[in-house]
């Protein structure tokens, strides 16, 4: 197996962050597309989201499978690795947005309060309103088949931010980020940080100093937020870089745990196995 592609938006009408596609459509193409399989592990560097309108079937986020059914709705996140079902047959929409719409369109307090679109270890990735996205999908069908466009990415943006903000409600976390704006705000930048940093560091100290913070603060914002501490969010990162490594990768053992910023394999061995009971050669072993 080949390396994890990093997949950038590109459109199908040369529209720079935004597009709307039916998924019968995609699954049509797939055999056309050259940069990489869709049935395979891909990271993407923008935001989307599944909707199922009829039929069953599952997707696999981040090397966790989810069952796929009429109402159901996948929230992917900029970064997540993910993957479609072989040969699927069930109907609905895909719908794909780029940071820069985000910014451009959203308004700030909204994107504060939608935690999956930066936060996706807060909320799981799959929830399920028929109702909600019938109506979601009959607006955004309409504005499509209005032939005057002005202002049309800033009505788009409305909708989804709309859409968005409704599913965040049913799910009640935006109870946590509403009266917690500072902490969220905090809790956002570790996690960003230990995006980018966790091949160097796992020390929840060198996180608290690069927060200008205590140990003790960080450890508080984590916990608010995720329930667990700081360390263990580090931790829990890197396992599942690990994992995404082995499960797309051609590199050896070796290999990977130097990616991952360890010395020595043995050292990498014995975390992979203290935080999930296997080692990684077992791991391989029961994909």
């Amino acid at each position: 197996m080949k390396n994890i592609p990093n997949i950038s938006f590109q459109s199908t009408d040369n529209t720079k962050d935004f597009e709307f596609l039916n998924v019968s459509n995609l699954f049509a193409r797939i055999p056309s597309i050259s940069d990489h399989n869709p049935t395979q592990p891909h990271r993407v560097t923008f935001f989307a989201l599944l909707i199922v309108t009829q039929g069953t079937g599952t997707h696999q986020v981040d090397l966790k499978e989810y069952k796929l059914e009429t109402g159901s709705v996948l929230k992917i996140a900029k970064g997540q690795v993910h993957a479609f079902q072989k040969n699927a047959t069930y109907q609905g929409f895909l719908i794909l947005f780029t940071e820069d719409f985000v910014l451009n369109y959203f308004s700030k307090s909204s994107i504060n309060i939608i935690s999956h679109l930066y936060n996706y270890h807060i909320t799981p990735p799959i929830a399920n309103d028929k109702a909600l996205n019938q109506t979601f999908l009959h607006h955004l069908l309409e504005k499509f088949k209005v032939e005057n466009t002005y202002a049309q990415k800033n009505i788009i943006a409305a909708l989804l931010d709309l859409y968005f903000l409704k599913l965040e409600r049913k799910s009640h976390h935006n109870k946590l980020q509403s009266n917690n704006a500072k902490q969220y705000h905090l809790f956002i930048q570790f996690k960003n940080l230990v995006e980018s940093k966790y091949t160097t560091t796992r020390n929840v100290k060198d996180y608290a100093n690069m927060l200008l913070i205590t140990t003790k603060l960080l450890n508080q914002v984590v916990k608010h937020f995720t329930l667990n501490t700081a360390k263990s969010f580090i931790d829990e990162y890197v396992i599942l870089e690990a994992k995404r490594a082995m499960v797309s990768t051609e590199k050896s053992l070796k290999e990977v745990a130097y990616t991952l910023g360890f010395d020595e394999v043995t050292n990498f061995t014995k975390f992979f196995k203290k935080h999930t009971r296997r080692t990684p050669k077992q791991f391989k072993t029961d994909l």
